[in-house]
């Protein structure tokens, strides 16, 4: 499964990268505001550092200045993903973008029935938001598994990227069901390490090793 790291802020994204944890980036509006910076200069800036796509997401809500902003998005650079909003606007967009030649991540998807739409209209990504369910106690987890057997019973290559990752159980369910791809913040990503019981078999080791006075260098 492909780890994309959901922030537009570059030094956390460095970090990742140098270990070999990202495969991709994905920005929004949100993100960027909070980077503080200029939506074209800092979506360059993350192109330049990773190798993988870096969806970069349309301001607008109509399909034909959706297309003008996507192909300006597309122009930064090679591994520009242009990201359109699961409306019907947004399938017009997403259906000239690819055939043209981008890639399109579709985002903000809550049913199946829209994930047949994108994958019929062309998406390189499906992103279904897991948590935004979860939040008005709909399972996230299972428009996944959806999503999953309704792609596999047609052949489609739209790739399953799993959106609003909250939890490292996030993580595990979707890389269960056969997601491609989640993205998820930073914090989330690093989190995935943490476990009571490594602390705990840590920390005993610690102390064997303070009683016994081992050195290595």
């Amino acid at each position: 499964m492909k780890f994309f790291v959901d922030t537009a802020d570059v030094p956390a994204i460095a970090e990742l990268n140098d270990l070999g944890m990202v495969d991709g980036v994905t920005t929004n509006p949100s993100l960027i505001k909070k980077s503080g910076r200029d939506i074209l200069e800092v979506t360059k800036e993350i192109c330049d550092l990773v190798e993988g796509p870096v969806s970069a997401e349309v301001t607008a809500t109509e399909a034909e200045q959706m297309i003008a902003e996507g192909r300006k998005l597309a122009k930064i650079a090679d591994n520009i993903a242009v990201k359109v909003p699961l409306t019907w606007d947004g399938l017009k967009a997403c259906k000239v973008l690819s055939d043209e030649g981008n890639m399109v991540n579709v985002t903000l998807c809550f049913s199946a029935n829209q994930a047949l739409l994108a994958a019929k209209a062309g998406a390189t990504f499906i992103s279904p938001f897991i948590g935004r369910l979860d939040d008005i106690n709909l399972d996230g987890m299972q428009l996944i598994e959806d999503i999953r057997t309704v792609y596999d019973n047609y052949g489609f290559e739209t790739q399953i990227l799993a959106a609003s990752i909250r939890t490292a159980n996030h993580v595990a369910e979707s890389a269960r069901i056969g997601a491609d791809v989640i993205t998820a913040p930073p914090s989330v990503i690093k989190s995935l390490a943490s476990h009571p019981l490594t602390d705990k078999g840590l920390a005993a080791f610690l102390a064997d090793i303070k009683d016994a006075g081992i050195k290595i260098l």
